[in-house]
């Protein structure tokens, strides 16, 4: 498939024909050929994306809902479309992907009931016959930064939102699923979106730093929202404070699950399995490590094994019962299997699966992981869970929090005053008790604490990362002063 920018609604190549390549992880045979866009036009996009804003700005709340309500309709349409662009471009699972269509449809909807919900506050003044009052202002020009592992999900909330409060958007979308994403950005522009509200950017990795600095700098670019590593989190949020810019960051993690001592392990068991496996572990709150009781911890890790044993294996654009697909690339398989052999060196025990063989890799679950381990802390990203034994409670927060991340995290217990207490001192943006830790609703806060970022996507929240508070008061002219 090819893929060309959309600038001002309008198909086109890069200015200078440049073009980059994404290849099956699997096959590795040609998946999409993707326009690969020069600073000259990542420019013009956010031109173009300042000129839309004066417009788009002043369109009423039934508007802006009536167009997000329609592209829901539409991405739900593109369900079996996006399961095939998913499977050829990053090794989706048939469920993986629709839980992505699903989830943004939802996340669609929810943002076009929050274009009503953008609401100011009167002031109490002691000034005689004065009005003073808030109100919520669109930012401006959104630049949109989004991976490749939840494409759907993740370009739709670093759209809708911003779209729903005001702004206009240019989609940063990324080289490795370009074409996943593109379908995304259609189902706005077949719902009747304005040319030049939302403006379809994408360009060869060897570009991205040129491109994506001059995007940033941009004058009329006044919010980044990123969603990646830490790594590169670090580097938007240098570049943007430098340009005094607003971020919405969600970055990497390293989610825990705890399980207490009374935990229902049947029920433990199907949640990690969930959490762990899913799309291959390659989500940001995926279950990297399980902190379990040591009085119940043979028990657990025993009936974990056999379930992850049982999952199926393969390459998704061949078959729909296909549950853990391939890494996105063999260079990530390198990389996890460095992080297991140094754990098998010090001491830890593979209870199933193994070393990956370039992308492909069963689902493989480490026991008895210590902190010199570099997997203890290192963010895996792939089918491979780790194992952390503790005794009692106390060891068991001061594990869960033994990261530099905070992202998702889970409990299990039955004695869930006791969970509730254990949540509430866990360092995460969000805690799950008796659930796993990949969760998403569009209606709750999601992001993340210490390096897994900072702002929050979904829920009301959302509102006041992409608007501006101003204070105004209406005053009588006449009213008197001191000099």
């Amino acid at each position: 498939m090819k893929t060309q920018l959309i600038i001002d609604n309008e198909a086109r190549d890069a200015q200078d024909g440049k073009i980059f390549h994404r290849y099956s992880p699997v096959t590795t045979e040609l998946v999409t050929t993707g326009a690969a866009a020069s600073v000259a036009d990542a420019v013009a996009a956010a031109d173009s994306a300042q000129l839309a804003f004066r417009i788009w700005s002043r369109v009423g709340p039934t508007e802006r809902r009536r167009i997000l309500l329609k592209a829901a309709d539409i991405l739900e349409g593109k369900r079996e479309e996006l399961r095939q662009r998913m499977a050829s471009e990053i090794g989706a699972s048939s469920l993986w992907a629709d839980f992505n269509v699903m989830g943004s449809a939802a996340l669609f909807r929810e943002a076009a009931a929050l274009t009503t919900q953008i609401q100011g506050e009167t002031i109490p003044t002691d000034k005689p016959n004065t009005l003073s009052f808030t109100e919520r202002q669109p930012a401006g020009v959104v630049l949109s930064i989004v991976p490749w592992n939840g494409p759907v999900l993740l370009a739709a909330r670093a759209i809708a939102y911003p779209l729903a409060c005001g702004n206009t958007v240019v989609f940063r979308a990324s080289e490795v699923s370009p074409s996943t994403h593109l379908a995304v950005a259609e189902s706005l522009y077949e719902a009747g979106l304005p040319a030049g509200v939302l403006n379809f950017v994408t360009c060869a990795p060897e570009d991205s730093p040129q491109v994506t600095d001059a995007l940033i700098a941009h004058p009329a670019v006044r919010r980044v929202n990123f969603t990646g590593s830490t790594r590169v989190g670090r580097i938007i949020a240098e570049k943007s404070a430098t340009h005094l810019k607003r971020c919405l960051l969600e970055l990497g993690g390293k989610a825990p699950f705890v399980v207490l001592d009374d935990a229902d392990i049947d029920a433990a068991v199907n949640a990690a399995t969930f959490g762990a496996f899913l799309y291959q572990g390659q989500i940001c709150m995926s279950t990297e490590r399980f902190i379990v009781d040591e009085k119940i911890a043979d028990q657990f890790v025993a009936r974990f094994a056999a379930r992850a044993k049982e999952l199926p294996v393969g390459d998704p654009s061949g078959s729909a019962a296909c549950v853990v697909g391939p890494l996105v690339s063999s260079e990530s398989g390198k990389r996890i299997n460095a992080l297991l052999e140094d754990a098998l060196s010090k001491g830890a025990q593979v209870l199933t699966g193994g070393p990956a063989e370039a992308a492909i890799m069963h689902p493989t679950i480490v026991d008895r992981v210590q902190p010199s381990m570099s997997i203890y802390d290192e963010e895996t990203f792939g089918p491979i869970t780790t194992v952390v034994r503790v005794s009692g409670v106390e060891h068991a927060i001061r594990v869960a929090n033994d990261t530099e991340y905070g992202l998702s995290s889970a409990v299990f217990g039955r004695d869930v005053t006791r969970a509730l207490d254990v949540a509430r001192r866990i360092d995460a943006g969000c805690v799950h008790i008796n659930g796993a830790t990949v969760q998403n609703e569009a209606q709750a806060p999601y992001g993340g604490t210490k390096k897994s970022g900072y702002g929050r996507f979904d829920g009301r929240a959302v509102i006041d990362e992409f608007t501006e508070l101003k204070w105004i008061t209406i005053e009588p002219a006449s009213q008197p002063y001191p000099f």
